[in-house]
């Protein structure tokens, strides 16, 4: 057996978080290849490495003396080399960085740091192979990266090695310059890895036992997901619920491997496994609820409306010339709701509305600001009738009038809208009839 596993940056922000993860690592011997984020946080009012790395570099760019800033770095590592009890030294590298960063050699650059020298660390207390991830993930010039190349790349160089660690984050482009993936992108390069050897599992652990069913922040000791599959964490993710980077999933789903999200400080909990398909029943009607504000609605009303040939059309490449994207679209015989983002289209309403008269000429526009969309998603609402009707019900008896409901053909989530102040407590009627009374 194979297993991928990736830690984030709170799993490696000390030496005693490092032991945790050597643990965990040793506990079973299929761990073979570990991708390892930056240093986060040690406490609440600690800061990240990676942001560390970038004010570091911000002063080196102004052509300022950075030497301060680099040694606060140096003493992060220090400490937990130190803490380790490792004989390793990184004063070779960090002059490789010193004289980087007085070169200018880019944002991209000076973030990936973060990475690397957390992997010559984790590869030293585990006495795994060291893989530079620029050696091995590729990017175009523009900075676009290459799966196809990636892919080879990385299979020639990990088919020979019993066990690795792989820095996340960055690769590296044609002229050898460092790109790196978005925030969190660690996440992506596990996933890249775990398709290249064709791991049979990919953990991902972090500092939460997997997924919620519902935001801890809003519902109180919300129970976990056990399975999920790769359809529900992608609606889910879409409205807010975040754990894994969303571009993680698709080199892993593509070859059929599944994920298993872990928490390192809690590494008996079994966390949640992602998984393309499952035969197994989900314990509650749902998978999970998650939700996110900050939306406005544009309801156009005209009689005959749905007898126009091409009227949704001429509507919509209104809202395209301005390059506003929708997110929902409702509609009824003589109307049609969009659902957008407030702050997208505040700057430029105007410009809409004068399109929409011009293009359709309808008989009433109706703006509303202040809403919040709400997503109820899971496999097992398919075969269970009544859910529609016991989200209108916890809503009522909650006094949440619902401005919004859509359904998407495959049953698999339905999503409703409220007004903003409503936002948190309907979120908590919906968890309550679903989960705890589980009507």
């Amino acid at each position: 057996m194979k297993k991928v596993v990736k830690f984030g940056g709170s799993s490696l922000a000390s030496a005693k978080q490092f032991e945790k993860v050597g643990d965990i690592i040793r506990a079973d011997k299929s761990r073979r290849y570990a991708i390892p984020s930056a240093p986060g946080k040690r406490n609440a009012k600690d800061t990240k490495v990676t942001d560390m790395l970038y004010s570091c570099y911000g002063v080196a760019a102004k052509g300022k003396n950075f030497g301060k800033q680099l040694d606060e770095i140096k003493a992060r590592y220090q400490e937990i080399i130190d803490g380790l009890g490792l004989t390793l030294s990184l004063a070779d590298d960090f002059s490789v960085i010193q004289d980087n960063f007085a070169k200018k050699a880019g944002r991209d650059y000076a973030a990936s740091r973060g990475e690397y020298l957390n992997g010559k660390i984790m590869a030293a207390y585990l006495g795994y192979e060291f893989v530079d991830a620029a050696d091995v993930i590729r990017f175009d010039e523009d900075g676009n990266f290459l799966s196809d190349e990636t892919d080879v790349l990385l299979r020639e160089k990990l088919g020979n090695l019993e066990c690795a660690v792989i820095p996340g984050f960055y690769g590296a482009k044609p002229d050898g310059g460092i790109a790196t993936f978005s925030r969190g992108g660690s996440d992506i390069t596990g996933s890249l890895v775990a398709k290249a050897v064709q791991a049979d599992m990919y953990e991902n652990w972090t500092d939460v036992s997997g997924f919620l069913i519902a935001d801890p922040r809003i519902v109180k000791n919300p129970k976990s997901i056990e399975t999920i599959t790769y359809r529900e964490l992608r609606e889910l993710s879409y409205m807010g619920a975040t754990v894994l980077h969303d571009e993680a999933i698709f080199p892993v789903r593509k070859a059929g491997i599944p994920i298993n999200i872990r928490n390192t400080n809690a590494p008996e909990d079994k966390g949640t496994l992602i998984v393309e398909g499952t035969c197994r029943q989900p314990k509650y009607t749902i998978t999970g609820i998650a939700g996110t504000d900050g939306f406005a609605s544009v309801t156009i009303e005209k009689a005959l409306m749905n007898s126009e040939v091409g009227f949704c059309r001429k509507v919509l490449e209104v809202f395209e010339e301005n390059d506003i994207s929708i997110e929902h679209m409702p509609s009824g015989i003589d109307t049609m709701t969009i659902f957008v983002h407030k702050d997208e289209f505040e700057e430029k309403e105007q410009k809409v509305l004068a399109g929409i008269h011009k293009v359709v000429d309808p008989d009433h526009i109706e703006l509303e600001s202040d809403l919040a969309l709400i997503a109820i998603v899971g496999r097992g609402m398919r075969a269970t009738r009544g859910t529609a009707g016991r989200i209108f019900s916890a809503l009522a008896h909650a006094n949440i009038n619902v401005k919004m409901i859509d359904q998407g053909s495959s049953e698999l989530n339905i999503i409703v809208g409220v007004r903003h102040d409503d936002f948190k407590n309907a979120i908590k009627a919906l968890y309550d009839i679903f989960v705890e009374t589980q009507l």
